[in-house]
């Protein structure tokens, strides 16, 4: 039988709950967005303020700064995932389904942001290999798709693809240039041209996995 006691307790407990995962959310959204401004040793001032939540805020959700470019990292990745498996099943077109994974994987700074983290995790925790791992299919998926349509080269792969992605989004050091954005998107567009089949030259080298490029950073 429920008590009183539990009809006035149980909404302010939900609400309670659902104020900590906003405030988590925001905290985690405005460290992605101050360590790419700052690098990942951004003050948790900055991250605070920009939260516009108290430091004491930050500390009641992660113990530490590594817990914090912890969870960043898993959002990074679990985004970059979601945008490849959205557009596996939105896009009609197969290659339209990669561009459109490039673009969004662009927005979310991914580039300027894995770099950054990439020494910053231990990749044998559970679940940043499961994170790394959801990534890995979930773009694979994608290129093999608009590889089946003949409409991918055949001699790139995901650490490839994730390389350049990496490479023409990152912005360039000491300039400041609040139109980078712009650069970003014709260089991404002039790169997704060239994975375009039929190939118009033979690639030097082996295609790159991610398990390579992880093993690059060990």
């Amino acid at each position: 039988m429920t008590s009183d006691a539990d009809t006035v307790v149980r909404p302010r407990t939900v609400r309670l709950r659902a104020d900590a995962t906003r405030n988590r959310e925001r905290i985690v959204s405005a460290a992605r967005e101050a360590i790419v401004e700052f690098g990942p040793d951004v003050a948790l001032d900055e991250v605070a303020r920009r939260a516009r939540l108290g430091n004491a805020t930050i500390y009641r959700h992660f113990a530490d700064r590594t817990e914090l470019i912890r969870q960043v990292t898993l959002s990074v990745m679990a985004r970059a995932a979601q945008c490849a498996e959205d557009a596996l099943v939105e896009e009609a077109d197969a290659f339209s389904a990669l561009c459109r994974f490039v673009f969004e994987a662009a927005e979310e700074r991914i580039g300027a942001l894995c770099p950054m983290l990439s020494e910053a995790f231990d990749r044998r925790d559970p679940e940043v290999a499961a994170a790394v791992g959801r990534l890995d299919r979930s773009v694979t998926a994608v290129m093999e798709r608009a590889r089946n349509a003949g409409q991918l080269r055949g001699d790139v792969a995901v650490g490839d693809l994730m390389v350049a992605l990496t490479q023409l989004t990152r912005p360039l050091p000491g300039t400041g240039c609040l139109g980078f954005d712009r650069f970003a998107q014709r260089h991404l567009q002039l790169f997704l041209d060239g994975l375009r089949a039929p190939a118009r030259s033979e690639l030097v080298g082996t295609s790159a996995t991610l398990e390579e490029l992880q093993s690059c950073h060990k």
